[in-house]
């Protein structure tokens, strides 16, 4: 068993995959959650689990007739692409340069947006809902069609890979961009105007809920929805262009199919059955594990990252990490390390190293090993990667 049930005097139990003591207010944040009397069974906590804003990141929540936005998060369908290629480390030497700055030539990074509108973007099926769903806020369309195809920043990255047997992989991280963040900013004020006028005391205010069957449940749910499958389709538009480039280099342009490809979500909500009963499952900084799904664990970006296939244990509501989780803030990262700490420990790797990246450094984040030490039961390794080059939002 590589979980341990949390010392919480709460109604409904806290599982901890984390396999260390968590701190004092790691362990409020839990108990907040689990003190919530619409909370199903018990609330799974990762092994890369920290501080997030009203519930943990790395938390697994499941409840009956009820939702939280701020545990789903502002950045709603953030997650993980990654595409094997039947390409070999060798036809990349000498390329790596070139290639990342193709990367940064074609994927807009940061606050950048598309200059030019690909057919494929407008093509999107999502915006015809979107007319349906929000008929007055047309000015949100544009800036998400020109967001489209792109990373954003933080965290953000794209990374070309290789993993132990020398195969090339793509891999990108990234989610709903502005259109998401604007979309979760509304339904979390609302959420919270609802606690308010019905006089509702909660243990953080970051934990205002909506009750399902309610117009205002139903909205979010639309939006978040909605919001998931631009995220979804934001991956697949930016691994389609970075597959080009790859394609470009190392088959003369030639499209090539792929070996393996995944997309997954790591900061969701979704309608799902867990111990014969249907509930609403939030992972916040957790990816779905059954024994039907690949996910992506990545690490730092000086680390290794894993593709891995779900075990479906039911006790983590078929759930994984999301990556190595940070165990340093990033005001203390760029405190803490200099420009010469980032350019020790990304040696080998071709990336940015200067101070707009430093709070990125490896050694801000936990241990990937340690991480999937503590998943065994939750997943089997299928691919054990390390990356070549690496671009940052």
């Amino acid at each position: 068993m590589a979980y341990e049930p949390l010392s919480l005097s709460t109604p409904t139990p806290v599982l901890s995959w984390a396999g260390h003591p968590l701190a004092s207010d790691e362990l409020k944040m839990a108990k907040n959650v689990a003190s919530l009397p619409f909370v199903f069974k018990h609330v799974a906590l990762m092994p890369d689990v920290h501080l997030g804003k009203g519930a943990l990141v790395g938390s697994v929540i499941a409840t009956k007739d009820a939702v939280i936005p701020a545990a789903v998060g502002v950045d709603i369908g953030c997650g993980m692409a990654a595409v094997k290629m039947p390409f070999h480390a060798d036809q990349l030497d000498g390329k790596l340069k070139q290639i990342r700055l193709d990367i940064e030539a074609e994927i807009p990074v940061g606050f950048n947006q598309n200059k030019e509108i690909e057919k494929v973007v407008t093509n999107w099926q999502g915006w015809k809902d979107f007319k349906e769903l929000h008929s007055g806020i047309q000015r949100f369309e544009s800036r998400a069609m020109h967001q489209m195809g792109t990373l954003g920043g933080g965290n953000h990255f794209i990374e070309l890979c290789l993993d132990s047997e020398n195969s090339v992989w793509l891999m990108l991280h990234s989610g709903s961009r502005y259109i998401g963040n604007q979309l979760a900013q509304c339904h979390i004020n609302t959420a919270k105007e609802l606690m308010k006028l019905a006089g509702q005391k909660l243990p953080d205010p970051d934990l205002a809920y909506f009750v399902a069957e309610t117009p205002e449940f139903q909205n979010y749910w639309r939006d978040l929805q909605w919001a998931q499958n631009y995220a979804r389709y934001n991956r697949d538009v930016m691994m389609m262009r970075f597959k080009r480039i790859i394609e470009k280099y190392l088959a003369g342009g030639k499209p090539t199919k792929p070996l393996l490809t995944v997309n997954c979500h790591h900061n969701y909500a979704e309608k799902e059955i867990h111990f014969g009963e249907e509930v609403y499952v939030t992972r916040k900084g957790a990816v779905r594990a059954t024994p039907e799904d690949y996910g992506i664990i990545p690490g730092s970006m000086g680390a290794k990252s894993f593709i891995v296939k779900g075990k479906g244990n039911v006790q983590s509501y078929c759930s994984c990490s999301h990556g190595a989780g940070r165990k340093m803030s990033r005001t203390k990262a760029k405190k803490h390390f200099s420009v010469d700490d980032l350019v020790e420990q990304t040696k080998g790797i071709e990336c940015r190293k200067d101070a707009h990246v430093l709070d990125e450094i490896p050694g801000a984040y936990k241990s990937i090993e340690e991480v999937m030490n503590q998943q065994a039961d939750l997943v089997e390794i299928v691919a054990t990667l390390h990356q070549v080059v690496c671009v940052k939002g």
